[in-house]
């Protein structure tokens, strides 16, 4: 098992976004084509891995959208600087019809097998 070590403090931002199931299509392709790519493009963060959650319900629609920042310092860049306008966007897009919630984590290290 290999550790490896984080880099100059890494930070980890996620975003959980539940979706009306009907906007589902609609929210993945602009998610994938349009609003994840302009995060990147901030060149705050140097990738990003967007994933199902697994829900006990059915129809349920939620997902996660983890972004890697270098540092704190470009963390912080990214909310003075581009993330009201970004989350605007998607407002105005799918108002009333999704939740999302967001974290920040600092990245430890990862364990590969």
């Amino acid at each position: 098992m290999e550790v490896k070590e984080s880099t100059a403090n890494e930070m980890l931002y996620n975003v959980t976004v539940s979706i009306e199931p009907s906007l589902e299509p609609d929210w993945l392709l602009w998610m994938q084509t349009i609003h994840i790519p302009e995060v990147l493009k901030t060149q705050c963060f140097s990738r990003c891995v967007l994933s199902k959650v697994n829900g006990n319900e059915p129809n349920e629609c939620t997902y996660s959208i983890l972004y890697w920042a270098k540092d704190q310092v470009a963390l912080n860049h990214y909310f003075n600087t581009y993330a009201e306008e970004l989350q605007q966007q998607h407002k105005l897009r799918y108002d009333g019809n999704f939740v999302a919630f967001r974290t920040t984590m600092d990245l430890i290290n990862t364990i590969l097998a």
